[in-house]
Formats: structure tokens, sequence, C-alpha cells
């Protein structure tokens, strides 16, 4: 059995730095299961205050102490955080001086930047690009389509939509996908609609076993899901992918993180913010 470890992420803010950091670190340690608490918006002495007494109670009834990852400005606040019995990790101590020593400038201590609307032309880049992955998702419609930085193209359920709109989010990036549906595999010919883009393409595949598994929680016992046509149409698709020269990942054993990363290599995209 794995020891476990209470772990606390603290944020100013919306807690996705404190956690994404500090996932990362965990993620080293696989023989241990942590126990994980989020806390964001802690911008006040008064909230520091109560998530100390949370992080002290957890340390009264755990054999080991908590691990405390924290994002947080002011200073006075991030001093309360680190009276708590926890081990405390603060990603603002271990960074800022540092930078602001090489820069040869003090940090402005602003909170809400990362993740905040400070700036405005960021933001509205960023939902264009949700709108625009929203609007042009499973091949609805090819009005400006010619728009699009991506099209991703595979069979159905093999991650193109959460791909498309991980894109849109983190990167700015207009993607749009098209399922291949029966029709177009028997074709020799690539789909008219995506005739004209055929240098925005990109396509995904996936395992047979896991499409069939995917297929199966959504349609069990039909023919969409059998381990059969999972398997021919994934292999007519790639053979699509080769005849047309487009490009192609597997989708099986990455995250959409490590999609997005291959995707953006590959295609020579651009993060727009």
């Amino acid at each position: 059995m794995k020891p476990v470890r209470q772990v606390f992420f603290v944020s100013d803010r919306t807690g996705i730095t404190a956690e994404s950091m500090g996932l990362a670190l965990l993620n080293q340690f696989d023989n241990i299961e942590f126990k994980r608490a989020t806390y964001p918006f802690v911008d006040t002495e008064t909230k520091a205050r109560e998530i100390v007494a949370l992080i002290n109670n957890a340390a009264n009834h755990c054999e080991a102490r908590p691990l405390v990852f924290s994002s947080i400005v002011d200073e006075n606040v991030r001093k309360l955080i680190k009276t708590s019995a926890g081990l405390h990790m603060s990603f603002y101590d271990a960074f800022i001086g540092e930078l602001e020593d090489e820069l040869a400038t003090e940090a402005n201590h602003s909170i809400g930047r990362t993740h905040g609307m400070h700036d405005t032309e960021r933001y509205d880049k960023r939902m264009e690009a949700i709108n625009f992955t929203l609007n042009h998702d499973d091949g609805i419609t090819d009005r400006e389509l010619k728009k699009a930085d991506v099209i991703l193209m595979g069979v159905s359920r093999s991650g193109k939509t959460p791909t498309c709109l991980y894109l849109a989010l983190q990167y700015g990036i207009r993607a749009a996908n098209y399922p291949l549906i029966p029709e177009d595999l028997e074709s020799s010919e690539l789909p008219r609609m995506l005739q004209p883009f055929r240098q925005k393409l990109y396509g995904l595949t996936i395992d047979a076993d896991r499409l069939h598994h995917i297929r199966s929680e959504r349609r069990p016992d039909s023919r969409y899901a059998s381990r059969d046509n999972c398997r021919r149409e994934i292999l007519t698709a790639e053979d699509m992918f080769r005849r047309f020269n487009i490009p192609y990942t597997h989708t099986t054993h990455k995250s959409i993180e490590e999609l997005a990363a291959s995707i953006i290599l590959a295609a020579k995209l651009q993060r727009r913010f």
C-alpha cells in the first residue's frame, strides 16, 4: 500500500499556476499517493489564517506533514501561509527575487496577471479562437474555414474535439476538425470540404482497442463500436493520410497537452498570445 501525503495548492487567483507547477513536481513520485486540495482566491490575511487552520488540522491528523504549494503575490499573505505546519513551497519566493536581481528591476507584485483580465486584447483573441473552434466542430460548416490555422481530421472519437478546444483555449489557435465518415473512407479522394485546405490538414489516429472501448461506452454492441469496424476505419484513415502526405499522430498514449505540442511543432503554428 502506497504512503499517503496531503497536498494543498493555495493561490490568490485561480490556482491553475500552483496546481500545474506543483503537479509537475509531484508526478515524479509515483510511489506515493497524494491527496490533493486546491484553495483559490486566498487574497486576504483573514483567508490566509483560515487556510493555515486547515493545513494545521491536516497535520494533526497525519503522520507526515502536508505539502503546501502556493502562488501568492502579497508578501503578508504569503508569510502567513508559511506559518502553517506544512512544508511550504512558494513559486514567487523561488523565482521572483532571482529574476529581480538578474533584470535589475523590481517586480510589480500585481495579483492576477497570469489568468486575469488585465490584457483584454489577449483575452479577446482567446475567445475568438474558442468561438471559431466551436463553430467548426465535427465538420459542421466550411464557412470561413479558410481562417483556420489547422484542421484536424480523423475517425469518430479519435480525440479531435478536445484537442481543438485545448489549442484554442491555451494557444489562441483557430482549430477546426473534420470527422471521417464511412463515405469519406470509401472514396479515393479527400473530402470535398477539405480539398482547398490540404496544407492545413493534420490527422489523428488511435489504437483500435482503445477506440473500441471509447465507442462502446457511447453505443454498446453496435457495428459502429465493433472492434473489426474500428480497425478497418483506422487502417483506411491512415492510408488516406499517407496517400495525401498529411502528417498525423497517434492519440492513444498522449495527453492532450502532448498532442497539442506535437501538432504545433509539426504544423509550424504560432501561439497568438
